[in-house]
């Protein structure tokens, strides 16, 4: 039977979820957007520059390529210096290159554009996961995730329409793809700059968490990590060449494989195959991720309340 939660257990999940929970939110979902809105500006830039599908698929692949030199060293700054700190120059760094990415003129800097798209938001993933493990106790983390997740499919349903509409405009002479970019890379810096004063790195350091709430929840974590060290205890490269790590990553990537073949080239699917207009294509695109969107909240919710894992996973 799973012990009860104590009143100071329940105040103070319910005060961190409130606090952390919709701002990694909102911190995922703008960096999705500036992730993915080349898949609808490619829509009206591969014509305006006379970019080939092959130009293209390229330029989007340089993204990974940044993404993956990285991501692992980012994640374990993270853990070994400040999250809040490096999420807020991530973001920062992230924002100035989506920017950058509207401004391009020719295949090489377009390529460049998205490499550095890609090694400035290269953590910000990883990282999250390695911050929500500092404020979130294993039981509850399932659905923390899946909140998390849930920004990618949110991104699409609300950046779909938004670029529909902005690929219409040529204010002041500028392409609506290059408004694209520019515009929805001003609001990551803007979170940038608000992460470095709003996030906290640990529970001991949080003024804004009452005295016997912030001792319970770093006894807890405390508690976990002791048991996790108990029975694990691998370094860096014991831990690349773990049979479920491997296993795992295995899954994920022909997961994200056929997620990223699908967010990158389904608005020039539906173009091709439909004809209809810019605007109608962002809005049936949009709706796997409506499905989407509510899986991921169901799934999260349902793993973390039968405490069952690999079904979720394997299923999913």
């Amino acid at each position: 039977m799973i012990p009860a939660i104590p009143d100071v257990g329940v105040r103070t999940r319910q005060r961190i979820a409130w606090r952390l929970l919709p701002f990694v939110f909102l911190l995922y979902l703008v960096a999705y957007l500036d992730r993915a809105n080349v898949s609808f500006a490619a829509l009206k830039m591969n014509l305006d520059l006379g970019f080939s599908d092959r130009v293209y698929g390229l330029g989007v692949a340089m993204f990974f390529v940044g993404y993956v030199l990285f991501e692992v060293p980012g994640a374990i700054i993270v853990e070994r210096w400040s999250a809040r700190k490096w999420t807020a120059r991530i973001m920062i760094s992230w924002g100035l290159a989506t920017i950058f990415s509207g401004l391009v003129h020719s295949p090489g800097q377009f390529y460049a554009a998205r490499f550095f798209l890609g090694m400035a938001e290269a953590s910000f993933f990883p990282g999250m996961i390695v911050y929500l493990t500092h404020w979130i106790r294993l039981s509850e983390r399932g659905r923390a995730v899946s909140i998390l997740y849930g920004a990618i499919p949110s991104s699409a349903i609300i950046g779909a329409p938004l670029a529909g509409w902005l690929l219409g405009i040529g204010w002041r002479g500028m392409a609506g793809w290059r408004w694209l970019s520019v515009l929805e890379g001003i609001p990551a810096i803007i979170l940038g700059i608000i992460t470095f004063f709003y996030l906290t790195d640990w529970p001991h350091q949080a003024k804004w968490l009452p005295d016997d709430e912030r001792r319970w929840l770093v006894a807890e974590l405390e508690k976990e990590k002791l048991a996790k060290q108990a029975k694990h205890s691998l370094g860096i490269l014991q831990a690349l060449r773990h049979r479920e790590v491997i296993l795992l990553t295995m899954a994920y990537f022909s997961m994200v494989t056929a997620v990223y073949g699908l967010n990158f080239w389904l608005p020039s699917i539906v173009k091709k195959l439909s004809g209809t207009s810019i605007m109608n294509v962002a809005l049936i695109a949009a709706v796997p991720y409506c499905v989407g969107l509510v899986s991921i909240l169901l799934v999260g919710w349902h793993s973390d309340k039968t405490k069952e894992r690999r079904w979720h996973t394997a299923l999913a």
